[in-house]
């Protein structure tokens, strides 16, 4: 039999390993970004490459960048707009709104019962340009809804009450249905919420030794828009990387575990299966007269399968003696007398003689 548990539970720890190894790599990859304390460090130091108009980090920065290409840093700072949303519901002004409404009704089964469902009916994004702001300059953000940690704020959930008229009622009704109202909830990434951003460094030239710092997407990199400050964001995928680590060494040893037991007990189910085939070709050999030291010598023909099976009485594998007339299926392929019936257990440790 296959030992199915040990192998998934290898499998599992296989995953889990795989999993350790990709948050290592991803807190790594964040311990290792470059860390701008203030936002001052890059819009104050831009400098001019000569009559291009394009313009540069400063110096430190710049050496940073030779060695790892592209330039990946982390921002902190709170979230502002110039032109921010302000939302319907909850009345909060944000960057990011997303507004879904979902229509909930009763539905009638094919057992008499109801039983309450739902459909989406609207989902709707909104985003405007904004910024992060640390009261020394400003750094855009591009894209961030598509970064890990964004999560938004649930800004309003509102459940309206269905308003329909009598006839679309009883028309809901002879359909199977019964609608209960409309569910509205609106998330909102509000202004003034601190964030830590991680992504590529891009700065444009506007004018004169003016230029507007962005940060995207790096193409290969790590992308952030998190709450949580950069040092919480390493120490809390170390951590996960440490934990995944462990529960894949416990899985493996376990499944290790499961694989040798159900090797070992394949083992001794076959011993003992030619321990029985062993004394029933003795009992054989004795009654019709062969060598009982060399029941299974080879016949002319050099086919001892063939003399082998030839040798297989049909006698009892307990006492030797009289035709079988039980069976134990499908574990055991042989039969016993009716009246000396064993357990599985006992058929091992029986002597030859009883």
């Amino acid at each position: 039999m296959i030992p199915w548990g040990g192998i998934s539970c290898c499998l599992s720890a296989a995953a889990l390993y795989l999993l350790g190894r990709s948050s290592g790599r991803d807190a790594e990859a964040l311990n290792s970004v470059t860390r701008v304390h203030q936002l001052k460090d890059l819009d104050g130091g831009l400098r001019r490459s000569g009559d291009s108009g394009t313009l540069f980090p400063p110096v430190q920065l710049l050496d940073t960048a030779c060695k790892v290409l592209p330039l990946v840093v982390t921002v902190s700072g709170r979230v502002g707009a110039d032109t921010p949303i302000n939302c319907e519901y909850s009345g909060l002004r944000g960057v990011i709104v997303e507004e879904t409404a979902e229509q909930h009704f009763l539905k009638h089964n094919d057992a008499g019962s109801w039983i309450q469902d739902s459909a989406l009916m609207l989902s709707m994004s909104k985003e405007v340009p904004w910024y992060l702001d640390d009261g020394t300059g400003r750094a855009f953000i591009v894209g961030a809804r598509g970064a890990t940690g964004l999560a938004l704020t649930v800004g309003s959930e509102v459940f309206e009450e269905s308003g329909r008229s009598l006839v679309r009622g009883t028309l809901d009704y002879l359909q199977g249905l019964k609608m209960l109202g409309v569910k509205r909830i609106e998330r909102v990434l509000p202004t003034g919420t601190p964030l830590t951003v991680v992504g590529e460094l891009l700065i444009r030239a506007i004018k004169d030794d003016v230029g507007t710092i962005r940060i995207q997407r790096p193409h290969k990199g790590p992308f952030y828009v998190s709450p949580k400050s950069i040092d919480h964001l390493v120490a809390n995928l170390g951590k996960w990387a440490r934990w995944y680590k462990y529960a894949s060494v416990g899985f493996t040893v376990f499944g290790v575990y499961l694989i040798a037991k159900s090797a070992i007990q394949y083992f001794m189910e076959r011993k003992r299966c030619w321990e029985l085939r062993r004394r029933v070709l003795a009992a054989a050999s004795k009654r019709s007269g062969q060598d009982s030291e060399d029941p299974v010598a080879k016949d002319e023909d050099g086919s001892d399968d063939t003399k082998r099976e030839r040798l297989i009485p049909d006698l009892c594998v307990i006492c030797l003696e009289q035709e079988y007339n039980a069976v134990f299926v499908p574990v055991w392929p042989y039969v016993l007398l009716h009246n000396v019936l064993f357990s599985l257990d006992q058929l091992s440790t029986l002597p030859a003689t009883d």
